[in-house]
């Protein structure tokens, strides 16, 4: 058996082993998970753009996408939250829920001891801490890319960390915090593939998620590409070592996960677009995102993002300055 076909053997294990974890390590596991298959692309098109959004307002441009609530005075000691604010709310029930994702080495994923780990599980950590003191009273629920506004949306949690861009019609949809972390597009290949650039993939197979902002970056592509849809990251990198597809298009910290895991794959640095990172947060809870964001805006000037990145992300180089946060006073 070769060693690729092993370790795609593999991979679809490990997705199959996230699924079961989801429903044994979850009080209330997602309702529809199931095992990974391939989707069409036109499905897949349809799927990305979560729960249909209205027509994108004007008042969102590329100039004021990343603008969110500016924080109201330093944060309140930890188990002092305003009588009456969501905060409150939250520290009553005992714990902070944050809906995740699972399988998205390095940002979000379940270690050998299905523990959750990476640089979004440590966002959504600090959070409870403000909160608590404690960073440990989190309870994480899994969703995949596809479902995670839906689900933010819901009283299932109340709030999802789990590499969500920032976008105009998810807007329409959800609350967004300050940028935590900057990613961007870019393309996985096996070594030695002739793709080199956004040309080389006229006529190839690319594989992107379900949910995923890569999916209409793929279809707006002038090279035309041939989009197989995949319903989670992993299967996406088990369909390349399969030899299913040409490559793989999504952003660079999954991509960095993916290398690790197969070292007979590469990134095609093409940095294709922005791809802004923000805390989703349901809409009618405006003291939530401030809350939120200057709980970003702590960690990055006390150094736990650096720390954190430097923990996880330094396959994508040497840790760059956190985000600078945009502020604009939108109406709550």
């Amino acid at each position: 058996m070769s060693t690729r076909f092993t370790l795609a053997c593999w991979a679809l294990v490990a997705v199959m082993l996230t699924v079961a974890a989801s429903d044994q390590c979850s009080d209330h596991p997602v309702p529809g998970t199931a095992t990974p298959r391939p989707i069409t692309a036109v499905r897949l098109a349809a799927e990305s753009s979560p729960a249909q959004p209205p027509a994108t307002s004007e008042d969102c441009t590329p100039h004021n996408l990343r603008a969110s609530l500016r924080p109201q005075g330093p944060l309140p000691a930890p188990g002092q939250m305003p009588a009456g604010s969501t905060m409150a709310r939250i520290a009553q029930q005992g714990h902070l829920t944050v809906g995740v994702l699972e399988d998205t080495y390095p940002m979000s994923f379940r270690d050998v001891d299905l523990q959750l780990k990476g640089f979004d599980i440590d966002v959504a950590r600090d959070i409870a801490g403000a909160i608590f003191g404690n960073p440990e009273r989190v309870v994480f629920r899994p969703v995949h890319e596809a479902t995670r506004f839906e689900i933010a949306r819901s009283d299932q949690v109340d709030l999802v960390v789990a590499a969500a861009t920032i976008t105009c019609p998810r807007r329409e949809l959800v609350d967004f915090s300050t940028v935590y972390y900057e990613g961007t597009q870019q393309v996985l290949v096996n070594r030695g593939s002739t793709i080199k650039g956004l040309d080389d993939l006229r006529g190839k197979r690319v594989c992107a998620a379900q949910g995923a902002t890569s999916v209409p970056t793929i279809l707006a592509s002038p090279s035309k590409p041939i989009l197989v849809g995949a319903t989670t990251q992993p299967e996406c990198l088990m369909l390349l070592q399969l030899g299913e597809v040409d490559a793989v298009w999504a952003d660079d910290t999954l991509l960095a996960g993916m290398v690790k895991q197969d070292r007979q794959t590469e990134v095609v640095n093409l940095r294709l677009t922005a791809e802004p990172y923000g805390v989703v947060i349901k809409k009618k809870t405006p003291d939530l995102v401030r809350f939120v964001n200057a709980v970003l805006e702590r960690r990055a000037q006390d150094g736990r993002w650096r720390a954190s990145y430097e923990h996880w992300l330094t396959p994508l180089g040497p840790p760059p300055s956190p985000p600078t946060p945009q502020y604009q006073e939108l109406t709550p």
